[in-house]
């Protein structure tokens, strides 16, 4: 169970979308959280690889070589 306060603009706005679309103001704020979620993982993947590749411990593979390896030089 999560209990946030949220500024009043934000809380009227969320109220206002939420009564619009018939949604609740918990299935928005859950999708929010969801998809910013998904963000932050992505970034910190993207880094956590960055890092590796800086460091020697990754390599990198040229997208030619990767198509044919795939098999999708056309």
């Amino acid at each position: 169970m999560l209990a946030i306060r949220l500024p009043d603009e934000i809380e009227k706005r969320l109220s206002a979308l939420a009564q619009e679309t018939g949604r609740t103001k918990t299935f928005y704020a859950r999708e929010a959280i969801l998809s910013y979620l998904d963000d932050l993982e992505d970034f910190f993947a993207a880094d956590k690889r960055l890092i590796d590749l800086k460091e020697g411990r990754s390599e990198t593979i040229a997208l030619t070589d990767l198509r044919r390896e795939h098999g999708l030089d056309g």
